[in-house]
């Protein structure tokens, strides 16, 4: 076996439970069995598959400032480099899989983790299998139980980066519930389950295999304790299931399974050792994965022309004035936020002239026909990067109706120079829409392609996504036509060159600040720390 046993075996019930021992003594399984209530309440009744958890906040008194973000799973050319590390945990029913998972997923300490449960894979039955089921006579511990099919499907697309939908499994009725739960954004997936490890295509997607070894009569007393407090099951139907089917089941298909094992973890949550063993491992291939983006996209394209993709709006004498005025560091918060909404609205309207249209016939009042256009059935979704990208959306609602809106916060990390995703929030099914994606100002072009992979990871296609900024840098636009070479940009300025610090020169000044009213935070947006 090449597996490396971390810990020594111990009959202990959890951290400080007393030894188990011949007879019915108070930590006998006969005593705990009749603690157990005989009608409880039904809690938990859904399986948890789990996206990333919500970014950890420094409040105050002023601002709220995101602490973890998810640095680039890209290269400069917009490609994925590189997947998230997979870690499977592999164990009997009621193991402490689950708790193995939480622990190692506090030691990590780094964002963007994914909780991915197989119990969210059983199958749906049918009606005959459905009665089984309720009589406590279905099999939900064999491999015939779970759709590897869908699992593999997902963990596939999950480890490469991608936005997944995952069913939610109700264990009161044995089905899949209507509406399925979304999930993106994994630096590190944690997969449990108790047949984590018996499908050759699913061990291939596992970086690291851990079993959670832990005794068959703490197992069977958790997992009473589970179906009855949390499934509303009955005790008896539980036990007649175990020795009946989970009992088997595991000697048959889980316990043979710890010989493709990495690590075995006895008394799981419990045992540091093994956790420490674990958590130092995943650090050090995630320190090899370390991607840079923004020094890259500085020293590139250089004195190359403009891409075809852009659209520049004309600069009338109009265009020029009202940039004269919020370009001007003496122009008061109130002309700029007017002049500035003014640009906007141009900008808005300039853009949706791109977007495919068909013709149309249309009836006049005075019964004569116009020959016109119309956009051909598809939806607008605006995004906007937070916080001066939100600044467009007035301008787009207005011209829009009915338009979904999106969100994707993205910071650039102080320390490391780099763009961090913190927290998005897009409409279902963006894929099916023409996307706007809206940012104040674009320098580098890193938290741009950030965006837009972003966008392409939910499915959108690349030739649907419209990058809008009032003000861009030729860096920028180089940057993301480079990586994006279908995704149309579209601006009313471009000036020609950045500063050491990746400031537009001669620029525009932090928009957010001068929008806002606010004074610049330390760790800024691409758009926001002087049009860095």
């Amino acid at each position: 076996m090449a597996a490396l046993e971390a810990g020594e075996r111990c009959g202990q019930w959890g951290a400080a439970g007393p030894e188990r021992g011949p007879g019915p003594g108070p930590g006998s399984l006969g005593s705990l069995l009749s603690r157990l209530p005989l009608a409880p309440p039904r809690r938990r009744t859904a399986s948890q598959g789990q996206g990333p958890p919500e970014p950890p906040l420094l409040r105050t008194s002023k601002r709220t400032i995101y602490t973890a973000g998810r640095p680039p799973w890209y290269s400069e050319t917009g490609a994925p480099v590189g997947e998230a590390f997979v870690i499977g945990l592999c164990g009997g029913s009621a193991s402490g899989k689950t708790t193995v998972a939480t622990r190692i997923i506090e030691a990590l300490d780094v964002p963007w983790v994914v909780l991915l449960s197989m119990d969210s894979f059983y199958k749906v039955l049918d009606e005959g299998q459905q009665a089984l089921a309720a009589r406590s006579d279905y099999n939900f511990d064999h491999p015939d139980a779970f759709d590897f099919e869908l699992l593999v499907s997902v963990l596939r697309k999950l480890k490469k980066g991608k936005s997944v939908k995952v069913p939610v499994y109700d264990f009161t009725t044995h089905s899949r519930r209507r509406e399925w739960k979304t999930v993106y954004g994994a630096n590190v997936i944690v997969f449990e389950g108790i047949l984590a490890f018996a499908n050759k295509e699913l061990l291939k997607l596992l970086d690291m295999k851990v079993f959670v070894d832990t005794d068959s009569d703490i197992r069977l007393v958790r997992r009473l304790q589970r179906d009855i407090m949390e499934r509303g099951r009955d005790i008896v139907g539980v036990i007649k299931q175990y020795h009946k089917f989970v009992k088997p089941a595991f000697e048959q298909y889980i316990e043979p399974s710890v010989q493709v094992a990495d690590i075995v973890v006895p008394r799981g949550g419990e045992n540091s050792v093994a956790l420490d063993l674990i958590v130092q491992h995943v650090h050090s291939q995630l320190e090899k994965r370390e991607i840079t983006v923004r020094a890259a996209l500085a020293s590139a394209h250089q004195g190359q022309p403009l891409p075809a993709t852009l659209s520049v709006l004309e600069n009338t004498p109009q265009v020029r004035g009202m940039h004269t005025i919020i370009r001007n560091k003496d122009t008061t918060r109130d002309e700029f936020i007017f002049y500035s909404k003014r640009l906007m609205r141009l900008l808005i309207e300039h853009a949706l002239s791109f977007l495919p249209l068909k013709s149309v016939t249309v009836e006049t009042p005075q019964g004569t026909t116009y020959e016109g256009k119309r956009f051909h059935r598809q939806r607008i979704t605006g995004v906007s990067i937070l916080r001066a990208g939100e600044t467009m959306e007035q301008a787009l609602t207005a011209v829009c109706k009915d338009i979904r809106l999106g969100k994707i916060l993205i910071q650039t990390n102080h320390d490391t120079g780099e763009p961090e995703l913190h927290y998005l929030r897009l409409p279902k099914e963006i894929s099916e829409d023409y996307v706007i994606l809206m940012d104040s100002t674009v320098s580098t072009g890193a938290a741009a392609m950030m965006a837009v992979r972003v966008l392409l990871d939910h499915d959108v296609p690349e030739e649907r996504i419209f990058l809008l900024s009032l003000l861009m840098a030729e860096m920028g636009v180089h940057s993301v036509a480079y990586a994006f070479p279908r995704v149309r940009i579209i601006t009313t300025a471009v000036d020609k060159r950045i500063n050491e610090e990746f400031h537009i020169i001669p620029g525009i000044g932090n928009f957010g600040d001068r929008y806002f009213g606010t004074d610049a935070p330390p760790a800024c947006t691409d758009s926001e720390a002087m049009d860095c």
